[in-house]
């Protein structure tokens, strides 16, 4: 069991190096001089110019830029922002409790969407509640967010007035935003879990639990469910990340502060910093939270041990 976990974390740290050296490349791959657009707007003359390349070392070989940059990384330095001079880390810290905050909610609503909807499409095979289920599940994932989200502002907040449609600082703000992000995740959380659900009704111990008398609740929510359950950690191990890495359409919709805010503005402004730490902070988030879900998939299922 150790062994094993000390396997994962192993390969979690291999992933998170392998995604900051493919930031960095990509990076330096790109047009333009990071110097340059910092001074372009005040009209720097070439020697101001080659003072800030000294001064941000892109002057320095790339292997040097590389260890500095992994060195700078190991003690938690994400550079400083071309525009502001800010530091990265403080900006994305600043923006993080806003992106948390929707990212909790939307996942509650992706579980408990997704969850109902994948019961009742299992126990009702067939019926109608089967296929207006899966319809609905069909038409989360094939919405785009944005329209849905328009549809959202135009509906509840220009014609019924019931909402705001943009900004955050109450749970007024947080509901359209939670709403639409997890009426997209539990699309596909319903069809798995019914997919998993039927399979797992079939199952020789269900048939053994049903002869014994057992209540058909009991049989369904005590002993298939959570079976049916477990392949769903991976799903929702990935709706998170997709979540807490910042939800760049969903924020500029409602133009709610947060990570997605951050980037896109980073990626209008030229701002590389800002850009490689939120690249950073996205891909680590995913890396980590399945590092998670690995683990507590090792706890609920002995046979995952084994592997």
């Amino acid at each position: 069991m150790l062994g094993l976990i000390a396997r994962r974390l192993l390969t979690a740290s291999l992933a998170l190096w392998g995604i900051a050296t493919l930031v960095f490349v990509l990076l330096r791959m790109l047009p333009g001089d990071p110097a340059r657009t910092m001074l372009a707007a005040s009209g720097a003359s070439e020697m101001a110019i080659a003072q800030a390349r000294q001064q941000m070392g892109l002057d320095e070989a790339l292997p040097a830029q590389y260890g500095r940059y992994l060195w700078n990384l190991a003690r938690g330095d994400l550079g400083r922002s071309l525009f502001s001079n800010r530091p990265v880390l403080v900006t994305l810290a600043e923006q993080l409790p806003s992106t948390l905050e929707l990212a909790t909610a939307a996942l509650a609503v992706t579980v408990l969407l997704g969850l109902g909807l994948g019961v009742l499409a299992a126990l009702y095979a067939g019926s109608w509640l089967d296929r207006m289920a899966v319809g609905i599940a069909v038409l989360g994932v094939s919405t785009p967010l944005f329209w849905s989200g328009l549809l959202l502002i135009g509906l509840f907040s220009l014609v019924l007035g019931w909402l705001p449609a943009s900004g955050a600082g109450s749970w007024q703000h947080l509901v359209m935003p939670a709403a639409l992000l997890g009426f997209v995740g539990a699309a596909p959380l319903a069809r798995l879990i019914r997919s998993n659900l039927l399979t797992t009704l079939q199952a020789d111990y269900i048939t053994v639990a049903r002869s014994k008398g057992l209540p058909e609740r009991l049989v369904v929510f005590r002993h298939a469910l959570r079976n049916a359950l477990l392949p769903s950690l991976n799903l929702l191990g990935l709706q998170a990340g997709f979540l807490l890495g910042g939800t760049v359409v969903t924020e500029t919709v409602f133009a709610r502060p947060g990570l997605g805010r951050v980037v896109v503005d980073a990626i209008l402004w030229k701002d590389l910093p800002v850009i490689q730490g939120a690249v950073l902070w996205i891909a680590s988030t995913y890396v980590v939270i399945n590092l998670v879900v690995d683990l507590i998939a090792m706890v609920l299922d002995p046979r995952q041990r084994k592997t």
